[in-house]
């Protein structure tokens, strides 16, 4: 009986299929490239390529908006024009939804929550979450931050005594991982994970090298599948994925982290009823469910949810990001000399109004620290693409016409219900127009010279993607950016970063997130080998 029930479910999915796939392309006329294969288009190169390489190319090639290929012909749109972008994330509010697979890949990682929800859903949990990502929330975190990145590089000062003084090459993704998951626990959740001096903490080692190992490589049945489903109704693909044995790592992870949530919650619930609640952003949400209105309230599923939203997003994206920075500093000795110059000169000022430590006005005072910030977020975007399907017949504006293949200027492109965009944060991070003709260079300096421009307001920080926009743009993004600039601090007053060989062979792997990898050991998950070294208290 189960056999013959999934023979009518692969039967029914099938003629969906075919009848999606039939339908004339929309968007004929728009230049793109051609596909590799039929059965899977350019999805090999978008997917399966480092990150940004496929969209780079399409980009100087066919411009901004860029026809390509998905699976059995079926076309859709990467786009990098900064009208289009602020339009489908910005402007449209709910007309433009993410799309059901990403919305999936989202539950599968974090549960029905905030990255999961959309329309009324989302407006309801985003509004609950909101208050606790504030700019004075997130000043209170700043002591987590510090004292988690003191414990890691603590760690590090330990294993370079031990080996006499002398520098030591550490692989970043490992320890930054768990620095940042102990920063996540003690900033959202009061709550010590443990996770950097305590290697037998379950979830830690759950959440360590995740994405790299769940999404990176996906071989060719992974990527057809991963597209064929976007034509199959949720509940179904749910179904498939919940029973799928290959998922067993993300299905364990959801385990654990709500079995960990619920003991959270219920501690939570005691302290506020003993009338000693806490500050974290967990306590929060607790508190917002006691509300009598049912729009200030979350469900026992989506407050479970939470945590996990929370760790994903606040925890793997920053991992990386402050592995990338790091990676920039090492390779860049004058820019490490001269944040080094600048954290020094703020300890100064700290020093003299007789405190010891940073807060986030400090960050904020600190120009180049800014720059160094931003510009790793615009060049190394953790989060590359964002999926968007039409909810209704559109219209996306171009700030830079495109010339179709009739030969004729195209300002402006119609598209209708059901279409499915790629906003590509890496081609528009680089896009020459806002980013100026360097673009492709990091360099910090683009934002003390004043040249980046605006003239298409995007983002919620520095005119960048990177956090995406509108009613979906990352509720966390204050809390990123501090806690990447907190790391930067403690790392670069401890610490001299410096290359090692392997780097040379270093990959921006395409893992759902842009994970460090090695070429060839894609099999070790995220590596990024840096040599430290102590730096004397002469120096410092």
């Amino acid at each position: 009986m189960e056999a013959y029930t999934l023979l009518i479910l692969a039967l029914v999915v099938s003629l969906i299929i075919v009848y999606k796939i039939c339908r004339p392309s929309p968007f004929s006329n728009i230049p793109g490239p051609q596909p590799k294969t039929f059965m899977l288009g350019n999805l090999r190169e978008l997917l399966q390529q480092p990150a940004g390489l496929a969209e780079f190319e399409w980009q100087r090639t066919y411009g901004d908006v860029v026809r390509f290929r998905a699976s059995f012909g079926t076309d859709q749109l990467m786009v990098a024009d900064p009208k289009a972008l602020q339009h489908v994330l910005q402007s449209s509010g709910y007309k433009w939804r993410k799309s059901p697979v990403r919305r999936e890949i989202a539950r599968l990682t974090s549960g029905k929550g905030l990255a999961w929800a959309d329309g009324d859903v989302h407006t309801r949990q985003r509004k609950v979450m909101l208050p606790g990502f504030r700019a004075p929330e997130t000043k209170f975190f700043v002591p987590f931050f510090i004292g988690c990145a003191e414990a890691m590089c603590s760690g590090w000062k330990g294993a370079i005594a031990r080996n006499n003084g002398q520098s030591q090459v550490f692989n970043f993704p490992e320890y930054v991982s768990r620095a940042t998951l102990d920063a996540i626990g003690q900033a959202a959740f009061d709550y010590d994970f443990g996770s950097t001096n305590n290697h037998e903490n379950e979830l830690a080692n759950l959440y360590e090298s995740l994405t790299a190992n769940a999404f990176s490589a996906p071989p060719d049945i992974a990527v057809l599948m991963l597209d064929m489903f976007r034509h199959v109704p949720p509940a179904i693909m749910e179904f498939i994925n919940d029973h799928n044995p290959k998922l067993k790592p993300l299905h364990r992870v959801a385990k654990v982290a709500n079995n960990v949530a619920s003991g959270l919650i219920a501690q939570k619930m005691e302290d506020i009823k003993g009338g000693n609640p806490n500050n974290d952003i967990m306590t929060f949400l607790v508190q917002s469910n006691l509300s009598e209105n049912p729009k200030s309230r979350l469900t026992e599923e989506e407050l479970l949810a939470q945590m996990r939203t929370l760790i994903f997003g606040g925890h793997e994206t920053i991992t990386n990001t402050i592995c990338w920075a790091a990676y920039e500093i090492a390779r860049n000795p004058q820019l490490q000399s001269r944040l080094r110059e600048e954290i020094r000169a703020t300890e100064e000022t700290i020093a003299d109004r007789g405190e010891t430590e940073f807060t986030m006005q400090d960050f904020e005072d600190m120009p180049l620290l800014n720059a160094m910030a931003k510009e790793t977020l615009r060049y190394h975007p953790v989060a590359i693409h964002l999926y968007r399907t039409a909810y209704e017949d559109d219209v996306l504006p171009l700030l830079k016409p495109i010339v179709g293949k009739d030969g004729k200027i195209i300002s402006e492109i119609h598209v209708p219900k059901g279409s499915q965009v790629i906003g590509s944060v890496s081609a528009y991070n680089r896009n020459k127009d806002v980013f100026g003709e360097d673009s492709f260079e990091f360099n910090p300096d683009r934002w003390l010279d004043e040249r980046v421009k605006a003239e298409i307001p995007l983002g919620v920080y520095a005119n960048l993607a990177t956090f995406a926009s509108g009613i979906r743009s990352c509720i966390g993004w204050r809390f990123a950016v501090t806690e990447l600039q907190a790391f930067i601090v403690v790392l670069l007053r401890n610490f001299e970063l410096e290359t090692t060989p392997k780097l040379a062979k270093i990959r921006r792997e395409s893992a759902l997130a842009m994970v460090p990898t090695i070429e060839g050991e894609l099999d070790k998950g995220s590596q990024l080998p840096l040599k430290v070294s102590i730096i004397s208290k002469d120096e410092a």
